[in-house]
């Protein structure tokens, strides 16, 4: 983008950093109904991550996490021991840090939610990474776990975890 009135260096427009209105015009555009009117507080807006996810709704997710895990380990327990064992304990993990967590759903309320976040991420690493610590890295069964690994991390990020619970 070129701003009106600013010189190019080294072919990017300097911008200003006045807090008056500029004039923002794409590149290769100078007619005047295609600008529009950008002032220096929408160029530094932060950009986070919106934080979508409730203690309430994180909740929900932990003992339906859990809940599958238990059926997962219950359903290859018959022909594939170390993925019924990791996700016994992936369950166990889930589950027991709900239990202990200071929020709605929580029945020891122990743990703080902040804390409950350091066992999500240790959680996550578990998943991700016991199907090759347990020498099962390339069996069909892994792909569950580096799933539920990934989908955790998407669930971390989106948490709101300054929310009161």
């Amino acid at each position: 983008m070129q701003v009106a009135g600013e010189r190019s260096i080294h072919g990017h427009a300097a911008i200003a950093r006045a807090a008056r209105p500029l004039e923002v015009v794409a590149p290769g555009h100078g007619r005047k109904d295609e600008r529009q009117i950008m002032t220096t507080a929408d160029l530094t807006q932060d950009k986070r991550l919106t934080k979508v996810i409730s203690p309430a709704q994180h909740a929900v997710l932990d003992y339906g996490v859990a809940a599958t895990f238990f059926g997962m380990g219950a359903s290859m327990l018959s022909h594939h021991r170390p993925a019924a064992a990791l996700a016994f304990v992936n369950g166990a993990m889930v589950l027991g840090m709900s239990m202990l967590t200071d929020y709605p759903g929580g029945l020891f309320r122990t743990l703080s939610f902040r804390t409950h976040r350091t066992g999500d991420i240790v959680q996550a690493a578990l998943a991700g990474l016991g199907p090759i610590l347990m020498g099962f890295g390339d069996d069909p069964e892994a792909k569950y776990f580096y799933g539920q690994a990934l989908s955790e991390a998407g669930v971390i990020a989106a948490t709101d975890w300054d929310a009161a619970p």
